[in-house]
């Protein structure tokens, strides 16, 4: 029997998109939205696990996106359906809106309005609630946001309808409250840089996003012009960050910090890097913690050198970078699996320039810097080696650098 070929996971038509996403609203609730705004997920190029402890990651926002068409209410109700999600409608006074309500999927949507009046926002779209139908093209589970996109979808509908300028700051200010809805009514204990991501990215560049202050810096990323080119494999292995090995690392790096006496790892220059870990040591559980902050540190280095190449239009030297920050993942962090090694060794070994893992980890997705015209045969060597070892087939994006949240009609 032969291989099966690769599955492309593809990018949805965003007019078209829309239109039919109004279409079903119109049937959902009986009258038209107010309008549709997509936000997309996003892959992180290098700088993993570092966006809690004041660390730089350079991510660029996919073509892959999720839509939202919305219509504010004047009673403080949230009622919100996806056509993903087979179990109905949620509905939610915003009055009842908290840490751990509502459950599930509808807490990234109900929990932004909640944020964004935590943060000091207001509006009658904040406090009058509203009906939202969702449509999402971000694989669900695959460690590129799919959470992150539709907070961000809602949070930029809801900053239009309260007239908050758009602008790079007030889309700060908006990831700001999405990260704040993910970690208080998600639950999930996460970094900001995914939110900043989605919002803050800009078609054709990575943002190299420095979390111990929130700026960003717009880089360049021409891949195409470069002869090369992103493939995101998403490993279909099971992936959440409101499981408690993400919070136990995020745990690590915090106690170091404080045994470090310092506000974060970003505050651990790498030429002192053996002189933190020897002081580290001889904790009790020092091995661990030596681990955990020798990721961190020599991953943070590890951005700004590959900022540096792609401001020097050296795309095709970062290779070993990624692959030394997927070693550190593994090895270090110990973030990651079966199948995001399986899908780094076998793309390295088929002409990949670098590859590593991206998001989270224990499953999700990987990433590998690959030659524009050998795109296909490391999607086809992946997905042979998987069905190998008689795992699950895994999907395949390209990584196009695309805009952050907008509205699309």
């Amino acid at each position: 029997m032969s291989t099966p070929g690769p599955e492309f996971f593809p990018a949805p038509d965003r007019a078209r998109t829309a239109q039919a996403l109004a279409g079903e609203f119109r049937t959902a609730y009986g009258t038209d939205p107010e309008g549709v705004w997509s936000a997309p997920g996003r892959v992180n190029l290098i700088g993993e696990h570092v966006d809690y402890t004041g660390g730089l990651c350079l991510p660029l926002a996919l073509p892959h996106r999720t839509f939202v068409a919305l219509r504010p209410r004047t009673d403080g109700l949230v009622r919100v359906r996806s056509l993903q999600e087979g179990s109905g409608e949620v509905q939610v006074p915003l009055a009842e809106v908290g840490a751990g309500s509502p459950a599930g999927w509808a807490a990234y949507v109900a929990g932004v309005p909640w944020a964004l009046l935590q943060n000091g926002f207001e509006g009658l779209a904040l406090t009058g609630g509203f009906d939202a139908l969702v449509d999402g093209h971000v694989p669900y589970g695959s460690g590129l946001s799919s959470s992150a996109a539709l907070e961000c979808a809602v949070a930029v509908a809801l900053g239009e309808l309260v007239d908050l300028p758009l602008d790079d700051t007030g889309r700060a200010g908006l990831a700001s409250a999405c990260q704040l809805a993910e970690n208080v009514v998600a639950g999930a204990n996460t970094g900001g840089m995914d939110q900043a991501a989605s919002l803050r990215c800009r078609q054709g560049g990575a943002i190299l996003l420095d979390t111990d202050d929130d700026s960003v810096t717009q880089v360049a990323l021409d891949l195409a012009g470069a002869g090369l080119a992103l493939l995101v494999v998403d490993t279909r292995a099971a992936h959440s960050h409101a499981g408690g090995e993400y919070g136990a690392r995020r745990a690590d790096v915090e106690r170091a910090a404080d045994l470090l006496g310092v506000a974060n790892l970003r505050a651990v220059d790498p030429a002192g890097l053996d002189a933190a870990l020897a002081r580290l040591g001889a904790e009790p559980d020092g091995e661990v913690l030596v681990r955990r902050v020798r990721h961190a540190v020599t991953e943070i280095d590890r951005v700004r050198r590959t900022a540096e190449l792609l401001r020097a239009g050296r795309t095709d030297e970062v290779g070993p970078l990624l692959d030394a920050s997927h070693d550190s993942l593994r090895e270090d962090y110990e973030v990651s699996c079966t199948e995001l090694d399986l899908t780094v060794d076998t793309a390295r070994a088929h002409g990949a320039l670098g590859a590593r893992m991206t998001g989270g980890g224990f499953g999700g997705s990987a990433i590998a810097l690959v030659a524009a015209g050998r795109v296909e045969e490391a999607a086809a060597a992946v997905a042979a080696a998987f069905a190998g070892r008689g795992l699950r087939a895994p999907r395949f994006l390209s990584a196009l650098p695309a805009e952050g949240a907008a509205r699309d009609l």
